[in-house]
């Protein structure tokens, strides 16, 4: 498995795209959150990394929450994959991995964007432009060969962090969260775990993290940076966009 960073920075950044990774699975491509502006994210982090990935060749979206820098970029990934289809005949639509809560919600948040009304087309449906799947904490789901796991987490909306694994190793995707014990002792199966951080009360601060025992330290990787984020504060890594993780 390896995970290419799309983005390291936090809702409010002017420096960096949105926290979001693209994970190299057994049988495709997964995208994990989709933030705004996802065609140059794309583009930028595969041209860095060396890999030959368009937006036609990702069919699975995983989503942690509905913020919009985490699914900001689901109206652009929804229309360009409807025209992709309607160009060639396929018939198949991206698959989206989410919570239940996120599920109910999601086509209200695309909904005045996507669905026609007030013009001459028949009024469109998440159906149209997505195949829904539901991930349950506690349980289990495959995805492109991959073993997902999701736990919420106690951000102000509901949101998942993940457990990823390809049958070697395992990523843990602490999803935006403020510091909480149970939720780092879950994501310390990981290989590796990507965790935010930021202010809290709705994110993480570093001083927390520095704080937990030194051989779970080092599997820790930081993203969902602010921009003045200083990087002396930490012996953590902050990821850089472009970078690939090989698990």
């Amino acid at each position: 498995m390896r995970v290419l960073i799309l983005g390291i920075g936090d809702a409010f950044t002017r420096s960096h795209f949105n926290t979001s990774a693209l994970i190299q699975a057994p049988q495709g491509y997964v995208l994990l959150d989709c933030p705004a502006l996802i065609h140059r994210v794309l583009r930028e982090s595969t041209g860095r990394a060396g890999w030959d990935v368009q937006l036609d060749d990702i069919q699975d979206i995983i989503i942690t929450h509905l913020h919009g820098d985490h699914c900001g970029g689901l109206e652009a990934f929804g229309f360009w994959q409807a025209h992709v289809r309607q160009c060639d005949g396929t018939c198949a639509r991206p698959r989206i991995h989410t919570s239940r809560a996120s599920a109910e919600r999601m086509w209200e948040r695309l909904a005045p964007a996507m669905d026609r009304a007030g013009t001459a087309k028949p009024l469109a449906t998440l159906h149209d432009y997505f195949d829904m799947h539901i991930l349950e904490p506690g349980a289990k789901a495959e995805v492109l060969g991959l073993t997902v796991q999701c736990r919420c987490t106690r951000h102000p909306i509901p949101t998942i962090g993940l457990l990823i694994s390809d049958g070697r190793t395992t990523l843990g995707w602490s999803g935006d969260t403020p510091f909480e014990q149970e939720h780092i002792e879950w994501l310390s199966q990981a290989d590796v775990i990507v965790h935010e951080s930021g202010s809290a009360p709705a994110h993480t601060p570093i001083e927390q993290l520095n704080a937990l025992p030194k051989a779970l330290r080092a599997k820790i990787r930081l993203v969902h940076l602010p921009d003045d984020f200083d990087d002396s504060q930490t012996a953590l890594r902050p990821l850089r966009e472009g970078e690939v993780l090989a698990l």
